[in-house]
């Protein structure tokens, strides 16, 4: 199998298998991408980890698919991202990825390729409220 044209010979297997097929070449893989997710102090404390988060998440490559990932990983965190019933953002966390604001953006609509290629972690930020 041929590399495309956008990704270098030399890129790593899980790069690979993240490339998007774009109008010059026809490669493209429904595998998984290793994300990185960085969380709130908060949510950090509760999942018990220290740092950035790494995940393996299924193409294509969604805050859905990540947060589905992320509650696998770790349960206790169901509920806390989103609610467990309607799958809805809980109103004080907001999601960003690449220096944008994703937050309103559709569930499933797919990450930027600098997150899908695991250059970029998708933040999880938890909003301050107050008066």
């Amino acid at each position: 199998m041929g590399h495309p044209a956008s990704v270098p010979h030399d890129a790593s297997p899980w790069i690979l298998r993240c490339a998007q097929d774009d109008s010059t070449s026809n490669f493209q893989m429904n595998s998984s991408c290793m994300i990185r997710v960085v969380l709130p102090f908060h949510l950090r404390t509760l999942a018990h980890v220290a740092g950035e988060v790494t995940l393996e998440v299924a193409a294509p490559v969604t805050v859905r698919a990540v947060l589905d990932a992320l509650e696998m990983r770790y349960p206790m965190l169901r509920g806390t991202i989103r609610d467990q019933m309607t799958l809805e953002r809980r109103a004080f966390l907001r999601f960003f990825a690449c220096e944008e604001d994703l937050t309103f953006e559709p569930a499933d609509a797919e990450l930027p390729e600098a997150v899908r290629a695991g250059r970029e972690p998708l933040v999880v930020l938890g909003a301050i409220a107050g008066g």
